[in-house]
């Protein structure tokens, strides 16, 4: 399966790299603003501030405590994509529609989210990567996004 690399998110972290790929046919609109924000070095620097065993690996807050974001709230858009291995998708708050720009990375399945969360992308590489994210809610000595870029943007 090819790539589409303006559909394709490179994030180096601090164990290594992740690629994800995007899913605008379930989530446009969360899908453009991710791209947005990665365009913008929005994800540069912030660390993974939430990290459950077996659970998930959630980051993308500016102060790393799972309390902020971008400002700009998003309409829910839930979709039937199973939260499994490599599910990314938006954390949010107890509004639906309050998903800005944190989000988590499944390590297992995790269907007891599934119709809840808005399921946007799915690594494609570099699972193992996040699978040594360090843990902890926040972790001692958290694990960051290094960069985050849309594959068409980086020069060969």
């Amino acid at each position: 399966m090819s790539q589409d690399p303006e559909n394709t998110l490179v994030m180096e972290t601090s164990k290594g790299n992740v690629t994800i790929a995007l899913r605008p046919d379930l989530a446009p609109n969360h899908v453009k603003r991710i791209k947005e924000l990665a365009r913008e070095g929005f994800y540069d620097g912030i660390v993974f501030h939430r990290v459950i065993d077996g659970f998930m690996a959630q980051t993308g807050c500016p102060q790393g405590r799972g309390t902020g974001g971008s400002g700009q709230n998003l309409k829910a858009e839930f979709n039937n994509e199973p939260h499994v291995r490599g599910t990314a998708s938006m954390a949010r708050a107890n509004s639906p529609d309050s998903a800005d720009s944190q989000f988590f990375i499944c390590f297992g399945d995790t269907g007891f989210l599934n119709g809840q969360y808005t399921v946007w992308g799915q690594v494609t590489d570099g699972m193992d990567n996040v699978d040594q994210l360090q843990r902890g809610e926040p972790p001692a000595s958290p694990d960051k996004i290094v960069s985050l870029r849309v594959a068409a943007d980086i020069a060969d």
